[in-house]
């Protein structure tokens, strides 16, 4: 019984022993272990700095962050070579913004970083182009930058003479003196081109059985017709662009006055990113005074919808409009073209 005590004693020196022995070394390993810091300084931009600016260190500043908070791509102080070392600013940098590696670029490559900031935004492939723009092909100026619209196009054609390629009616002239002298050539005389008028056709009169030549009332009307040609276009930006160089030079209160300064004016022009060959059809449009329209779509809906062409026969079949029969009577007083009637103010409380 003795014995069974002494030997429960010993047991309990010994572990006792080395619980005190794991703490113990605990404490070692901490005290030998470097402390970790309770935040890191990492680099940001001092001031703003155009695209292609040189990264110095004047122009650089520091930032305080949690460990936990800074990854690989930051700069922190034991990498400010790598940050200063002939290197750019890829694109424009705010002021305060965190460095990262994705930001900075060699200045050897520099050159393929020349231009203005926005040139990036434009897809490998595709271009931009202005457009002329108004309330109306603007969608009440419900297009804004980065939009998707459909651009649809107005045109209008006449009939030309294919030889002269003047619009049709030619003009008549009278042909007087005409003979042939032997072993000459015919004799010709040909009288003043203004002297005639347009030319007719003849026709036959079903009722006398006379002949009469009709000629026309007025100039040959164009015949319109729209249609869809662009679908899914993205709008780069509504009205003029920016410099950089000048918003980068203006103080902060010359710089809110430019933008409540732009934001009062309506744009008259709007940027498409569109295919080559599209910007080609877009410039044939604008010199050939066709109407240019937008409209506004689903930035989430990339569809494409197999379109007809709007004319006048086009809108009589399509939504069932009859051509009105010729009446022996008429409503008065006469109405020559439609207008839309003048509103009345609603009256005011009294």
């Amino acid at each position: 019984m003795r014995r069974g005590r002494i030997l429960i004693f010993v047991l309990l020196i010994v572990v006792v022993g080395l619980i005190l022995g794991v703490v113990v070394l605990q404490q070692i390993l901490q005290s030998r272990q470097p402390q970790q810091p309770a935040s890191v300084e990492v680099y940001v931009a001092g001031q703003n700095i155009p695209q292609g600016g040189d990264i110095t260190e004047a122009v650089l500043s520091t930032i305080k962050l949690p460990p936990e908070d800074v990854v690989d791509v930051m700069f922190t102080r034991d990498k400010l070579a790598q940050l200063v070392t002939n290197k750019v600013a890829r694109f424009p940098l705010d002021q305060g913004v965190v460095i990262t590696q994705s930001m900075i670029v060699d200045k050897s490559v520099a050159v393929s970083i020349a231009g203005p900031q926005w040139a990036a935004l434009v897809p490998p492939g595709m271009t931009a182009i202005t457009i002329p723009a108004s309330r109306i092909s603007l969608a009440g100026y419900g297009i804004a930058d980065g939009a998707h619209v459909n651009v649809n196009g107005c045109f209008l054609f006449v009939d030309v003479d294919p030889a002269f390629q003047s619009k049709l009616p030619d003009n008549v002239g009278s042909l007087s003196g005409t003979g042939v002298v032997s072993d000459k050539l015919p004799v010709l005389s040909l009288s003043s081109g203004t002297a005639g008028g347009p030319q007719g056709r003849l026709e036959l009169d079903p009722s006398l059985q006379q002949p009469y030549y009709l000629v026309p009332s007025e100039e040959q009307r164009p015949r319109p017709v729209c249609q869809l040609l662009l679908q899914d276009v993205v709008v780069l930006k509504t009205g003029d662009f920016t410099s950089v160089a000048t918003s980068a030079n203006q103080q902060a209160g010359g710089q809110q006055q430019q933008n409540q300064n732009t934001a009062a004016q309506a744009p008259d022009i709007v940027t498409l990113i569109v295919s080559p060959q599209d910007s080609i059809t877009l410039s044939y449009l604008i010199y050939t005074n066709a109407k240019i329209e937008l409209a506004l779509r689903n930035p989430n809906d990339q569809s494409r919808q197999a379109t007809e062409a709007a004319t006048l026969q086009f809108l009589l079949s399509q939504y069932n409009i009859p051509v009105p029969a010729k009446l022996p009577y008429a409503s008065e007083p006469r109405l020559d073209s439609l207008v839309e009637p003048a509103s009345t103010p609603a009256p005011t409380g009294q």
